[in-house]
Formats: C-alpha cells, structure tokens, sequence
C-alpha cells in the first residue's frame, strides 16, 4: 500500500506526517499517519503562545511571546523525533512575516534544527483553500480563514482554487484597528477588500469558515441550539446566526461559555471580534449559507504534497475503509459485501450508494463490544468517527445501517437526532438488516458472498446460493432473511443456482 514504508533494519510502518503550524495565536505541532488522501491524526498539540498580540501595537513580536513559542517549538521537535515521524513540515504565517522581529524569530526555531517556511498572504489562502477541498471535495463558494494575523480568502470551485485574497486583519488586530486613525472596524475592512472584486461575484454561494476563533463561533451556536452532534466539519449555519450567537455570548459569563464550549479564555476573549468580522464578511459576500470546516492550512498543506490520482479517492471512503479494517475479525475487502446488498437496491442514488459503501467498510468494527452494547457501538462510530467528505445525514444513514446491523432492529436508533427523513432511514435499516443476514451466512467472511447473491422475484426476496453451499442455509440464516423480506414487504425464498 502507498502508506506505508520500510526504514533500513526496520519493520514496515505507517507513514507520519508531522506538521508545526506557527501561527500568531497558537503554535501547534499535528501528527498524521496513515493512507495519504486521508491519514489519521495521531497527536495533536499546541501552545497559546500569542506571537501576534503586540503587533499591532508595535510591529513586532513581543520577547515573552517569542520565549514561550521557541520553547515549544523545542519539546515539538523532540517529540517528532521520538515518535520517528518520517518528515516534518514547519511553517509560520502573518505573525512571524509581518513582524519586524521576525528575523530574529526565525533565527532561533531554525537553529533547533527545523527549517521553517515564511508562508506568504497568498499561500495560506490557497493552502487554506486545499484543505477546504480535501475535506469537501465538491465545496463550491468562498474560503474564509481567519487567524490571529490574518483573513485568507480564496475561492474554490470545480475541485481547485481560483483565487486568493488576504487582509491583515485578524482578531489580534481588530481592536487596535478600532483604536488608530479613528477608522472603525467595518471602514478599515470596506477599505481592504476593495481591491478584491471577484468576493462579491458570486452571491448565493457558501462560506466556508477555517480556523480556530470561526470554529468557537460554530461551537457557541451548537451549544446554544443545543445541538445534538458536536461535529464541526460540515457544520451548516443559517447567515442570519451570528447577531444571534453574539447575543447569546453577551447573556453568559465566561466561566459558563468555557463550561459549554470547551475553549480556552484566550479564544473566549476573541471571540466577539470573531463574530463582528464574521458579520462584514456575509454582508459582503452575500452568501447561501455559512459552512464549517474542520480541515484547513495543516490539512491543506498535506493535500498540496499529493499526487494528483491520491486527490482523486475519495476521502470517506478511504478513511472508513482503513478503520473497517483495522478492526475486523478477518480484514475482509468490503467490496463482495457491497455488490451483494446494492443489488437488491438498484434505485438508490449515487450518494446514498457511497454511504452504503462506507457502512459495509465499517460493517464489523463493533465485534469486540459487549454484545449488549455492539449496536451503540456501530451508531457511535457512525456519529462521532473523524470522517470528513460527509454530512450529518450521511453520518445518519450510515449509523442507522450499523445500528440494525450490529442487532439495534428494525427501528430508528433511540436518540433525538433523526436529521434524515423517515425514508432514508427506512432504507438504511434495509441495509442493515441485509449486512446482518450477510454476516450470518459466511460468519463474517465475504468469499461465500462472491459465490451467491440476493434476488427480488416478483413479491418474493430469494437468496440464491450455489448447491455446494447448501448447507449454510441454517435456521438463523434462514430468520435473518425473512426478517430482511418482512421488512421490504415480500416473502423470503431459496434457491440453488
């Protein structure tokens, strides 16, 4: 497989990838491994170092802020040696190349042995754009990434990035913005994307918000929409949300937005200037919708090292796959399970299709639980894995498929989150009850699959299966097929090809 390599007088292991994100709120060291279109993050640290605090002040990074980066940008450094990361990619934003001491900065992470890149305006916005892309292969509309330093700006579309802006105007910076020339925050933006006239061609187009201080944003609104699936990527908010966010954050004290949101107070304190930049942006842009993505510069970064054909799978699909077979009993290929259940569901479209093949990746994940908690265990996976290219229906159909699989039943599974129509969750209780049937009839094992197939003949659902495997038609095969039949309203058969 392309991930993974073999170091001389070593054993073969999963390739990592770490990634120093030297930003100017925090400075964060990301480990990756696994499959290149969609690796795994194994680590995940960062130090609210705030390297962009005093610049707007005075132009440079202050020696306490410096201090606490360079220290952690050491222990970073050691830790990707002990975790024997293959390569190591560092890279500093707005802070570091519009400080007038960043030189000096550089200086210093460079003599600990890390070679640091100087991302100009223009590469995080494309950077950033990639990661939107890896995340929402088919995102079509504008990127927002909003750091401490910086709003990057670029527009994806068709797969690729089209164009780029950047504002040096980060939450950082808002306040002393408000406080200089007597500009307000609004005039001062109005006057840094006047020369950006392609954001405002193309109105009714999503936003899609990147970063730290836009993902607290989205963090507050699940809390106070009390919001049942505390996953960000692909988080969908109406445009009218923020006022009413804002509002909400004004009514609670501090210690209560930490409790519900889990930020740190640094994010906190930043996140009313977060709003407000938020809200010139949509007024702006005009946007359909605002769109959350959890992937960004980092993840964006690992894409634009990619080969063209690793681009081109499909991220859930490889991620679910990987997981699947990790662990499985057997480390089964899922594709015989797949063509077996989509025949007898010929009239699915090609999404739901796509999540019926993530489900019969994920179809034995839940076998080493408790056989009182395997069908919790399923739906779990589905609701709450770190899959991206996916939607919280998707996650739906999918936990719904591995609810009834794993022994749930024929019902929707019990929690206040039925986003799906009662449709879509009929037919994801179909397939769960076709994988269960599949499951019983070769006990886990899909080379049985490759030799038989399920068949609708007029108002009968026959299993056909060659003489040889006759056998295997036990008293529970037979329960679990007319139970499958019951459900889709025929009558359960055999049949020897």
């Amino acid at each position: 497989m392309d991930f993974f390599i073999r170091k001389q007088n070593q054993p073969a292991h999963l390739y990592r990838t770490a990634i120093i994100d030297i930003g100017s709120n925090s400075v964060r060291l990301v480990v990756y491994s696994g499959p290149r279109r969609n690796p795994a993050l194994i680590f995940n640290e960062k130090v609210m170092a705030g390297l962009g605090r005093s610049l707007a002040d005075t132009g440079t990074i202050d020696a306490a802020a410096m201090t606490r980066a360079i220290e952690a940008l050491e222990r970073f450094r050691i830790v990707a040696r002990e975790m024997d990361v293959d390569e190591t990619v560092c890279v500093a934003t707005a802070a570091v190349r519009d400080a007038s001491n960043g030189d000096e900065f550089t200086r210093k992470a460079r003599a600990l042995g890390l070679d640091i890149i100087i991302l100009s305006g223009d590469d995080e916005a494309r950077i950033s754009g990639l990661g939107v892309l890896s995340a929402i292969p088919h995102a079509d509309g504008i990127v927002g990434d909003l750091g401490g330093g910086s709003l990057d700006l670029a527009r994806v579309s068709g797969g690729t990035v089209v164009e780029t802006a950047t504002l040096p105007l980060g939450v950082l910076r808002a306040a002393a913005v408000r406080q200089g020339d007597g500009m307000t925050l609004a005039s001062a933006f109005r006057k840094m994307v006047a020369p950006y006239a392609w954001l405002r061609e193309h109105p009714g187009k999503p936003f899609y918000l990147v970063g730290g201080s836009w993902r607290a944003f989205a963090r507050l609104d699940m809390h106070l929409t009390a919001y049942p699936l505390r996953v960000l990527n692909e988080y969908r908010i109406d445009i009218a949300r923020p006022e009413a966010v804002l509002t909400g954050f004004r009514a609670m004290d501090r210690d209560a937005v930490r409790q519900a949101t889990g930020l740190a107070p640094s994010r906190i304190e930043t996140l009313p200037d977060a709003i407000a930049l938020l809200r010139l942006m949509r007024d702006h842009i005009s946007p359909s919708e605002l769109i959350v993505s959890s992937y960004g510069l980092r993840e964006g970064l690992l894409y634009a090292r990619m080969d063209d054909d690793v681009r081109q799978r499909d991220p859930l699909l490889v991620a679910a796959d990987r997981y699947g077979q990790l662990q499985s009993r057997f480390g089964e290929d899922s594709q015989p399970l797949f063509d077996w259940i989509s025949r007898i569901f010929p009239e699915d479209p090609p999404h739901w299709q796509r999540w019926l093949k993530a489900a019969c990746h994920l179809s034995d994940v839940a076998w080493q639980a408790s056989p009182d908690f395997r069908a919790e265990r399923g739906l779990e996976i589905a609701l709450h894995g770190n899959w991206v290219g996916i939607d919280v229906v998707g996650r739906s159909m999918i936990g719904q498929a591995l609810y009834t699989n794993f022994g749930g039943g024929p019902r929707p599974f019990p929690l206040d989150f039925h986003v799906a129509t009662p449709e879509m969750l009929e037919r994801a209780i179909g397939w769960g009850l076709a994988m269960r049937l599949a499951q019983r009839l070769g006990a886990g094992t899909h080379d049985v699959l490759k030799r038989s197939h399920l068949q609708r003949v007029g108002d009968a659902l026959h299993l056909v299966l060659d003489p040889a495997d006759r056998a295997l038609y036990g008293e529970v095969v037979e329960r679990r097929l007319r139970r499958l039949a019951q459900f889709m309203g025929l009558r359960a058969g055999l049949s020897l090809s």
